[in-house]
């Protein structure tokens, strides 16, 4: 291997490592109700403490043409074009559960973000910021109650 290249990979993984040991999986955990309707579409995202988006964690519900019905995360996050890389999944169904994991920064704990989901089924009303949930220690393991789809909402820190 040539000195060049293993001075640039050297470089990467100096640049690299710090970020990994600095974030951990949360997990978070959302029990549908039993609506009566056809599936969920759900848009877990992360924002700031003046409530600007961040990331998205998770979007459940492949079909592009529903994601308008995720108001505040589709408004917010409008200008992420990012935003759906390797994080969407399937609808969750009346009484299901959706459970997720995310690699977070240990920086945003504690710092004034907060984990929102949003909620939307076919021919039944919207719902932004179904759950609201302070990251913070404190608040893990603790369940949030939704205002029409979802029972609880939790996270874990692992």
């Amino acid at each position: 291997m040539s000195k060049p290249l293993l001075t640039i990979l050297a470089t990467a993984c100096a640049l690299a490592l710090p970020a990994l040991a600095h974030s951990r999986p949360l997990t978070l955990t959302a029990q549908l109700k039993n609506y009566g309707g056809d599936g969920a579409y759900l848009a877990a995202y992360l924002t700031d403490a003046k409530g600007a988006y961040v990331r998205t964690l998770w979007v459940a519900g492949g079909k592009a043409k529903y994601h308008k019905h995720l108001s505040d995360w589709s408004r917010l996050s409008a200008g992420d074009a990012k935003r759906l890389n390797g994080v969407t999944g399937a609808s969750v169904g009346a009484g299901r559960t959706l459970k997720v994991t995310a690699d977070l920064a240990d920086a945003l704990i504690d710092a004034g973000y907060e984990i929102r989901i949003d909620a939307a089924a076919e021919d039944m009303r919207d719902s932004p910021s179904e759950v609201r949930i302070p990251l913070s220690k404190a608040n893990a393991g603790k369940p949030q109650a939704g205002k029409q789809y979802i029972q609880s909402a939790t996270f874990q820190l692992q």
